[in-house]
């Protein structure tokens, strides 16, 4: 596509001639020393350029990396199209001569033999009925204004416009009121301005993808009152740190939004998700890769310190609750989820308290200490796992707690309770004339499965081990078991639920330091 020079000007978006997923922001028009002509710089959103804006000790512009600008020929830019243009180009256009020749399969003589796609003709017919179409997508179809759609697509419900020029509110506020029928509308990675004007309610649209667009809370903040259903609000990767109300310390309004998606962004202090506990119907807050390092539920001091409404229940209907990638270290912030009224579903992974190579609770711990989660990293707690799980954890806690009960209340605020739940009595050896009694009520039940590709296919063996057994010593045992020559054993815990499984590689810890149980698995495989 051929450009002229007054087509483009700094703070336009635009996109590389013939590649419009190569999307950039104009920063400079004009000469360039020691050529001639006139250039556009361009910083390009995925950091591929050249330089920083500066060339040969001259600064034209400055790109938001070292790498990230480079200064471009006009007739080797697009400003885009328009929505119109885009819905037409990508439904409506007739496959071509060229596109014809292209539909072939080879022979066995290598020769081209020209095949025809069954029933094409009517799929062309049906995407080309731009009346009756209720879903469109029009990702990185350098799409940069609307212009005037009014009853093409009527019928539309949900729209896809990832990786566009769109950066005007206005313009999707035009967008909004031509298609009466739109619902879902996805704008990710669409640079949006943070200029914000007095829209008019949107009142259809119900779910609303703002995911890499450099929004922060305050611009969505301005966009609370034209957004009066609002159910689903998605803004990923933007980069926010701070939840920043306009008049009090919690966030107002939305009445209607069920999931907040607010992944991969910076926010370090959970104080700013407080902001949010009075959405009464907030249903699912996803957290994944921020900055969280601890986690609580805020009781009545908390509240009267910092919301001037009383008597309300924080977080009242939330319900799933993802905090995977962040940088939660401390088990109190595992055992505040017991307080959220209506929470089920949790997701902790890679939080180095759930990193048992790192010191953290393995899932058995985890299930035992929450007492309501029915899905835990995206896998259901069954029943049976639940009460293995708290049968272990009790165990656990009374081999390391022993002779302290108060330590154990006070680390372990589930304890007493699954104690008496599962009927665990405290242990009380007795000791005879001819020493400890009952031997077998101290034995483990386990199952050892060769997983190693040196060690060969060997059946696995199910073996009664002392409660007291330690990592080190079933190290020993396994290579008697399996007669392992030459080859070191290494002992992974399989756990139902976990992906993977648990590495075992404190050598001084025994079974029951563990929580193994019986009908554990453990997995020999060997030192690399």
């Amino acid at each position: 596509m051929q450009s002229s020079t007054s087509q483009f000007e700094p703070g336009q978006r635009v996109h590389f001639s013939g590649d419009p997923r190569r999307v950039g922001t104009v920063k400079y028009v004009g000469p360039v020393q020691g050529y001639e002509g006139t250039w556009v710089g361009v910083d390009w959103d995925n950091g591929e350029g050249k330089h920083d804006g500066s060339v040969n000790g001259v600064r034209y512009f400055h790109a938001n990396s070292d790498r990230s600008g480079s200064l471009v020929r006009p007739p080797n830019l697009s400003p885009g199209v328009s929505l119109l243009k885009a819905l037409h180009s990508r439904y409506r256009a007739e496959s071509n001569q060229e596109e014809n020749d292209e539909m072939y399969v080879l022979s066995a003589s290598n020769r081209r033999v020209s095949v025809q796609l069954v029933g094409r003709d009517k799929i062309q017919e049906k995407l080309g009925q731009l009346e009756e179409m209720k879903g469109a997508s029009l990702a990185f179809g350098g799409v940069s204004s609307v212009g005037n759609i009014d009853g093409v697509v009527p019928n539309l419900q949900e729209l896809d416009m990832t990786g566009n020029l769109l950066s005007d509110w206005k313009d999707i506020a035009i967008l909004c009121e031509q298609l009466p029928a739109l619902t879902v509308l996805n704008l990710s990675y669409n640079l949006m301005k943070a200029n914000i004007p007095e829209l008019p309610q949107l009142k259809h649209l119900r779910i609303l993808v703002l995911n890499n667009t450099g929004m922060k809370w305050t611009h969505v903040y301005l966009l609370k009152g034209s957004l009066p259903l609002i159910e689903e609000l998605h803004l990923m990767g933007n980069k926010i740190s701070e939840i920043n109300p306009t008049k009090s310390f919690a966030v107002e309004g939305f009445d209607s939004l069920r999931l907040l998606n607010l992944e991969d962004n910076s926010i370090a202090e959970w104080d700013e998700i407080l902001k949010l506990c009075q959405l009464k119907s907030l249903e699912q807050l996803h957290l994944n890769k921020n900055c969280l390092k601890r986690i609580f539920y805020p009781d009545d001091d908390i509240l009267h310190e910092k919301f001037v409404q009383e008597s309300f229940t924080p977080f009242q209907n939330l319900r799933c609750l993802l905090l995977g990638g962040n940088l939660i270290e401390d088990v109190a912030s595992v055992d505040s989820f017991n307080f959220f009224p209506q929470l089920v579903d949790v997701r902790l992974s890679e939080n180095p308290v759930t990193d048992p190579g790192r010191g953290g609770i393995p899932r058995f711990v985890q299930v035992a200490r929450l007492a309501k989660v029915q899905v835990l990293n995206g896998s259901e707690v069954s029943p049976r796992e639940r009460k293995e799980s708290e049968i272990r954890y009790v165990r656990l806690v009374m081999s390391k707690c022993t002779g302290n009960p108060e330590e154990a209340r006070r680390i372990h605020p589930r304890f007493a309770e699954l104690k008496q739940l599962h009927g665990i009595e405290d242990e009380r050896p007795s000791i005879g004339s001819t020493g400890p009694q009952k031997m077998a009520s101290g034995l483990i039940s386990v199952t050892l499965k060769c997983v190693g590709p040196s060690i060969g296919e060997k059946p696995q063996q199910t073996k009664k081990l002392p409660a007291t057994t330690t990592v080190g010593k079933l190290k020993l045992l396994c290579e008697n078991f399996f007669k392992l020559k030459s080859i070191r054993p290494k002992l992974f815990l399989e756990e139902e639920g976990s992906p993977l499984p648990v590495l075992l590689d404190d050598e001084m810890a025994s079974l029951l330091d563990l929580g193994i149980g019986n009908g554990s698995v453990i997995l020999v495989d060997e030192e690399s």
